[in-house]
């Protein structure tokens, strides 16, 4: 097999390679997609402005999050059952983010142990991605044990107090195969994805084990309980972030969960130069949603962004390639943002700004 050159390419190879129920799963959106769509066309609204008679021979792409330095401004966004993908899963996904010095964001809802996703990296540039459940025992005990394993932010998701409707998981009445399980809530309480008729299993999760009355209480209370920084996953409105400023929260991901939640939702581009305004300089700021190039990054970047998150295509490489297809994924990522700097006369990322956009 010829190898792919871009994450289009890797995406229509792992659409032959999983199961119809993990493809509809990875791929759909919430009702009619217009989010998920909206997510990718946002980014041709943007033309790059380029600067010319640059030194860019040295490109460096270092930044630096919560205190941490990245390798790159590239990270992995918390992605539920990995393992649907490729039997390594997780595993292979934390492996790479090790070896190139970069953000790892682990879902609660992964199909490996956070303990043995720690277990896996040599550096702890990891964070732990955390849904707030009815049973507020279970989520201190997650904390607890993702203090314990080295993660060093909790990465709270709040667009999510009811599941999007996607209808592909309706359809198939999307469950686990019986070798997969919630790895990281088995051995709290047995919890699992039910077998439904007529709907999504996870969907019925949601209405079973997630807390839909969560409210800025919720994020005092996680406060008192951890001694690790709070991040915000699903932000999209300035006057949220300006609370999430007032209430302590250390960095923000503007997200829109991948068009997987409110359909019709704003794009997560055309979100972040308002958020930027409203708190760019008092938090930090990351975003993701249909980013597929590395001009995506670059764009991204200039509109105020200090790191952006990769879904999806981590899944397509999984799926293809394993551990090598995820490294292939963010090297091809990686490649391509370093020409973008390199042509629009940026050589490192602090200097990338919306002087160098037209909409």
């Amino acid at each position: 097999m010829t190898q792919p050159i871009n994450l289009f390419e890797y995406e229509s190879l792992a659409k032959q390679k999983l199961s119809g129920m993990a493809w509809d799963y990875y791929r759909s959106g919430a009702l009619d997609e217009i989010t998920l769509r909206k997510n990718r066309t946002v980014f041709e609204q943007y033309q790059l402005y380029p600067k010319m008679l640059v030194d860019v021979s040295n490109i460096d792409l270092s930044t630096n999050i919560l205190g941490q330095t990245l390798s790159m401004p590239i990270g992995v966004a918390p992605m539920a059952f990995q393992c649907l993908a490729h039997p390594q899963g997780e595993r292979a996904t934390a492996k790479v983010l090790s070896d190139l010095k970069t953000l790892l964001i682990l879902s609660t809802l992964s199909t490996t142990s956070l303990e043995d996703v720690a277990a896996c990296q040599s550096h702890n540039l990891r964070w732990f991605q955390l849904y707030i459940h009815r049973d507020k025992g279970l989520t201190k005990a997650l904390v607890e044990r993702a203090e314990k394993a080295g993660y060093t932010a909790l990465c709270v998701t709040v667009d999510a107090p009811m599941m999007g409707r996607r209808e592909a998981d309706v359809r198939n009445q999307f469950t686990l195969p019986p070798h997969l399980q919630l790895a990281n809530l088995v051995s709290l309480t047995n919890l699992a994805i039910p077998s439904t008729i007529g709907e999504s299993g996870l969907f019925a999760y949601f209405q079973q084990q997630i807390d839909p009355s969560i409210t800025w209480k919720d994020i005092d209370w996680l406060q008192s309980i951890t001694k690790l920084p709070i991040v915000l996953k699903g932000i999209l409105r300035a006057d949220d972030a300006r609370l999430a400023v007032e209430n302590g929260v250390k960095a923000i991901i503007i997200s829109n969960h991948g068009g997987r939640q409110l359909d019709g939702a704003i794009a997560s581009l055309d979100a972040l130069p308002h958020i930027v305004t409203a708190v760019g300089d008092k938090i930090d700021i990351l975003m993701d949603g249909g980013i597929r190039r590395g001009t995506d990054i670059f764009k991204s970047l200039a509109l105020g962004a200090k790191a952006v998150l990769i879904g999806r295509p981590i899944l397509w490489g999984l799926a293809v390639d394993g551990e090598a297809g995820v490294n292939h994924i963010l090297q091809l990522l990686k490649d391509e943002l370093i020409l973008a700097m390199a042509l629009s006369g940026c050589p490192n990322i602090q200097e990338i700004n919306n002087n160098f956009l037209i909409k």
